[in-house]
């Protein structure tokens, strides 16, 4: 499968969702090697194309005043100091083999969805990005999040699909095989840089 539009480098942002050193322990359940290889090919492809790169990551300050107990997924982070080491130094790094380079930009957020709360919006504007291409974990957090707020800004959107993971393996396929594919091209790690190999 090729991308369903043309990418233009100079309008292109590659974002790393949540690939924390933490939760990749935790949600990658089969070789995680070959996940962060093919996730590491698509930054360094992004990256000699001139992309911009942007990584983005759950952070919390120190108790957690961002956290509301009405809130399911959060609140029992806050009510869990096991789950909040998750966030910290060193699980809360993204992982090594994903990690920024020098001048690529880094957000944290509070939230699921990368825009909320964020200067994501922001930067995207003023680095005249229409296009993104998205991999990260959760598939039915932060990935499933960004792209449906991304869709409704207008972006040109591509999901990786084998660089993307969830606990729920039967909702992470009917995400990238029937939701996704109404909002975004859905292509491999291997098609995404297939240009870059010719």
């Amino acid at each position: 499968m090729s991308i369903a539009f043309p990418i233009d480098p100079d309008h292109t942002a590659v974002l790393n969702l949540d690939c924390q050193a933490g939760i990749v322990s935790i949600y990658i359940k089969g070789d995680k090697d070959a996940f962060l290889a093919r996730a590491a090919s698509v930054l360094n492809h992004a990256r000699v194309s001139r992309m911009t790169v942007i990584h983005v990551k759950v952070g919390f300050r120190s108790s957690l005043p961002e956290v509301s107990s009405r809130n399911p997924l959060f609140g029992a982070i806050k009510a869990s100091p096991q789950h909040q080491s998750l966030f910290q130094e060193p699980l809360g790094a993204i992982h090594p083999a994903l990690a920024p380079t020098e001048n690529e930009v880094v957000i944290t957020k509070r939230r699921i969805s990368a825009f909320t709360g964020t200067d994501l919006s922001m930067i995207l504007r003023v680095n005249n990005i229409d296009t993104l291409v998205l991999f990260g974990i959760a598939t039915s957090g932060v990935v499933l999040s960004t792209l449906l707020e991304a869709s409704d800004f207008d972006f040109r959107l591509a999901v990786i699909k084998d660089c993307c993971a969830d606990l729920d393996a039967d909702l992470n396929a009917t995400l990238l095989e029937k939701l996704f594919p109404s909002r975004a091209t859905v292509l491999s790690a291997a098609d995404f840089i297939k240009p870059i190999q010719n």
